[in-house]
């Protein structure tokens, strides 16, 4: 998949192309099931599929204090992107300048000159351009102006689904609904609408070293990790290592969300303690955690002893999940 983050690194024969835009995050199956019939339907046509994103989220810089987390960083956005088959992204760095854009002028820039669009496919919902003047209609009239057809994608939904962690059968598919099944910890249920766990990425940095000297060695997530800190509490997870080609691998894990109540703890932390391993050396890499099930919500222990009595139970709880078959 090519990726692209200005208008000026696409080379001028490119496309024809069928477009869409949106923000992406997540990548949930809503997203997915639209951007795989775009591109089967780009390829039948003999077309590029290509999807139109931004970077930082236009809500980040509008609305700074208020902007919901992101579910998922842009590596992660950008892998999952490419997962679905497209040929092409672009990631436009959102700004002031760019938001006062006409309509007009953000859709003959982008789609017409850049990307060469012959179809520009987008929901009932879309909006774009200065003060998001921009909306369907608007596409539809620039789409007989500028030569490209304009396909409206239906809104997708978990209707019919089966799955028994997943909730609300016919909601819409949406990131808000996964982030607040994040928030609320509900990991396995937004696993489904995400069609896989949820994830953050960082770099292990050094932490208290208190979990070693208890017997469980943790890694330590930096706090400028990206994805969404889901609540507080102790999940099964995997660890898995994909920076350096030498270590990469994937390791079952017990991973804690929260200030460690029982030590007085203050800063939250996310920190994982990968089943049965002490001889790990991972700081300074960059590596991903997934979140499977939660195992129970954060509690303030009266003893060392009794925190370590339940970290035991909480690993043979994250050993039962994840490696049903090991003795």
């Amino acid at each position: 998949m090519q990726r692209f983050t200005d208008l000026s690194q696409i080379p001028d024969d490119f496309g024809p192309s069928v477009v869409t835009i949106g923000n992406f995050d997540g990548v949930h199956r809503g997203h997915q099931r639209v951007l795989g019939r775009m591109v089967t339907d780009a390829q039948a046509a003999g077309h590029l599929a290509v999807a139109v994103t931004f970077d930082p989220h236009p809500l980040q810089v509008h609305r700074p204090d208020t902007a919901p987390p992101l579910i998922t960083g842009l590596t992660d956005r950008l892998e999952l992107l490419e997962d679905t088959g497209l040929d092409a992204v672009l990631v436009i760095p959102y700004t002031l300048e760019l938001a006062q854009q006409t309509p007009e002028e953000f859709v003959r820039r982008t789609f017409v000159d850049g990307l060469h669009a012959a179809t520009v496919v987008v929901g009932h919902d879309v909006r774009f351009g200065r003060d998001n003047a921009g909306d369907l209609s608007t596409m539809i009239d620039l789409g007989k102006e500028c030569g490209f057809a304009v396909e409206v994608m239906e809104d997708t939904s978990a209707e019919g689904e089966t799955q028994d962690s997943e909730p609300e059968l016919g909601r819409r598919w949406s990131s808000t609904w996964v982030r607040d099944l994040l928030v609320a910890g509900e990991v396995a249920a937004a696993a489904a609408i995400l069609g896989r766990p949820h994830r953050m990425r960082g770099v292990i940095v050094h932490g208290d070293s208190r979990g070693r000297g208890l017997g469980f060695p943790t890694a330590n997530l930096d706090a400028d990790s990206s994805g969404l800190v889901p609540a507080d509490g102790v999940y099964a997870g995997w660890l898995l290592r994909t920076s350096r080609p030498q270590h990469r691998g994937v390791y079952p894990a017990a991973i804690s969300v929260g200030t460690n109540p029982t030590f007085d703890g203050e800063s939250r932390r996310v920190e994982a303690y990968v089943l049965d391993r002490d001889d790990l050396n991972l700081y300074d890499e960059e590596v991903v955690f997934e979140f499977v099930e939660r195992l129970r919500p954060t509690l303030r222990f009266q003893s060392a002893d009794e925190l370590m009595a339940q970290m035991h139970a909480d690993v043979a709880s994250a050993r039962t999940i994840l490696l049903p078959s090991s003795p």
